[in-house]
């Protein structure tokens, strides 16, 4: 019984307060978007990819779990909610191997040693954001067929964004790392 570890309760409430946070930011990152067909770009993979950098892997990927069960539930925090449904009937749709791919691409994220230079910052980024357009591609083929252009709908058109948003990151990788010592 004296091996337990026992954490501080201003620990948790920390925890939960930055995944409630985050959760937040990610939903807001929702709404910022251009419309594409049949998936929206937004900044989410760029918050996705933030949590993982600035937070860690399990306080990342905690935020993940309870942003995914929050839209589940039925609160709009997904893009194109409440317009196009809500809840796991929305979850479901053509969104949903994407938003299954934040979880993996926090995870990676946080936990790759991103203590390198810069180019390994960067390639691990891309290695991060791939894991979520593989899943969004994975699902998008079962969901409308294998026989439509994949690849034209649920990634050609993200490329240059996501470029942009993981140059961006992999330029403040540095500085947002120094928050994990905080949490």
């Amino acid at each position: 019984m004296e091996n337990i570890k026992v954490i501080p309760n201003q620990k948790v409430v920390k925890y939960l307060l930055i995944v409630l946070l985050g959760s937040l930011l990610l939903a807001i990152s929702a709404k910022i978007k251009i419309p594409f067909y049949p998936v929206p770009m937004t900044m989410q993979t760029f918050v996705v990819l933030f949590m993982g950098v600035t937070f860690g892997w399990k306080v990342g990927t905690a935020t993940i779990v309870v942003y995914l069960f929050e839209g589940i539930f039925g609160l709009p925090v997904f893009a194109g909610t409440p317009e196009k449904g809500v809840g796991l009937v929305y979850f479901i749709g053509p969104t949903m191997g994407y938003l299954i791919g934040f979880l993996f691409a926090t995870f990676l994220a946080g936990f790759l040693n991103l203590k390198t230079n810069i180019y390994f910052i960067f390639f691990k980024l891309i290695f991060s954001v791939s894991v979520i357009y593989f899943f969004g591609i994975l699902w998008l083929g079962t969901l409308i067929g294998w026989d439509k252009p994949i690849i034209e709908l649920g990634l050609t058109p993200f490329l240059l964004a996501e470029l942009f948003k993981i140059s961006l990151l992999t330029i403040l990788t540095k500085k947002l790392i120094k928050f994990r010592k905080f949490i």
